[in-house]
């Protein structure tokens, strides 16, 4: 009982950890593709904010 509670927090925590260090890449793909539409808008001489 106690092995298979280890066993699934282990696999658990390896989902977790790989997931995490792979989506943490693509957050920071899409918050520069946000600050690169942001800056567009400003050089446009839109409202950036709208």
């Amino acid at each position: 009982m106690l092995t298979t509670i280890a066993t699934i927090l282990i696999v658990l925590w390896l989902l977790g950890f790989l997931g995490f260090h792979i989506l943490g890449g693509f957050i920071h793909i899409l918050l520069i593709i946000a600050v690169i539409l942001f800056l567009i808008r400003i050089i446009r001489g839109e409202n950036p904010l709208k």
